[in-house]
């Protein structure tokens, strides 16, 4: 192998487990559908790691087919940030218009899947649906804020696998997103349709569709009801 920066396993299984955790850290999953949407996003980080450390496969693919019409496409770990081997960026990768962008993606991301979950802590205390931060926006943030990480990571190093996989992650969220507000509707009534036709499900207006304290608030679902995470 030309460089040895690949090949580094014991890397790869760190990463992933860095990555994955700093995600529950700020998910905090507890029912069995959130464990689902992180299991999603670890597939992808396993994917991902294990060509940007272990086995460059894409890049050894797009070599052989587009190797003489891009020659920055080398099996090195330079080589493997291919946005910039195919637009022949001739800078420091780290520095690219992908990679900065996929680090303002991916803390966004963080930040959005952090915020959402301290409104609906707040929301689920108090016995209300979340219709604050975040929830004022688009009804299912925490999902955007996995799907944005996924983006930036795809900005800062696309591989074949991952580019599969991704569509397949968001129709699973999207599933996810569905069989929540099925439960959230049959819990709070009324209260959800009214949020519901007023706040889109994950791309967001250009202003809040629901008041910023939110017109749901102060009415309450069953106590006798178990609490809905999102």
């Amino acid at each position: 192998m030309a460089d040895a920066a690949y090949g580094l396993w014991p890397l790869v299984i760190l990463n992933t487990l860095l990555f994955a955790v700093f995600a529950a850290s700020f998910f905090h999953p507890k029912t069995t559908r959130d464990w689902r949407a992180m299991g999603a996003y670890s597939a992808f980080l396993v994917a991902l790691f294990t060509e940007m450390y272990g086995i460059p496969l894409t890049v050894y693919l797009l070599g052989s087919w587009l190797g003489s019409s891009f020659p920055l496409l080398k099996d090195t770990h330079a080589g493997g940030h291919l946005w910039n081997d195919l637009t022949n960026w001739q800078g420091d990768p780290h520095l690219s218009p992908f990679h900065l962008a996929s680090y303002v993606a991916i803390g966004t991301g963080f930040w959005l899947i952090a915020t959402a979950w301290k409104h609906l802590h707040a929301a689920a205390q108090h016995d209300e649906l979340a219709v604050t931060g975040p929830y004022a926006w688009v009804r299912h943030p925490q999902y955007d804020g996995f799907l944005l990480i996924m983006i930036g990571f795809l900005l800062q190093w696309p591989t074949i696998p991952t580019l599969i996989m991704f569509p397949v992650l968001v129709y699973v969220y999207l599933r996810l997103a569905r069989s929540e507000e099925r439960d959230v509707a049959a819990h709070f009534g009324q209260q959800w349709t009214g949020y519901a036709a007023r706040t889109p499900a994950f791309w967001p207006t250009l202003r809040p569709r629901t008041s910023p304290h939110g017109s749901a608030r102060g009415k309450t679902r069953d106590p006798q009801q178990p609490a809905i995470r999102r």
